[in-house]
């Protein structure tokens, strides 16, 4: 069984590495990665099952809202779940609360029924 050394002691003591095996190990020769950034061309596929019926995907969104809005949203999707009633889920909520004002300022098209 190898000797175990302490960090310091293993820093102190010379590579036995080949510096540019090291840099291949590392890097794996490929550009630096760019965190994937989202934008309407490339929605998440995930639907939540709510009525809001906008088939259109999902992309993340980070906002921040008044302290007391939060803690009515949250009071009431926790109560409409245990209740039954849809819709539920605080992105459901939310998305059925801003479609109206969307649609009436024009940013978005009325729903076809």
């Amino acid at each position: 069984m190898v000797e175990r050394k302490s960090l310091i002691e293993g820093l102190k003591t010379p590579s036995t590495v080949d510096p540019s095996r090291e840099k291949l190990f590392v890097y794996a020769d490929s550009p630096k990665a760019t965190p994937p950034v989202a934008s309407p061309a490339a929605p998440e596929t995930r639907e939540s099952n709510g009525q809001t019926g906008g088939s259109a995907g999902r992309v993340p969104l980070t906002t921040r809202i008044r302290g007391d809005y939060a803690v009515a949203l949250k009071r009431a999707s926790l109560e409409r779940q245990l209740s039954g009633t849809k819709p539920n889920t605080l992105q459901d909520i939310l998305e059925e609360a801003l479609q109206p004002w969307l649609t009436a300022n024009g940013y978005l098209t009325p729903p076809h029924r």
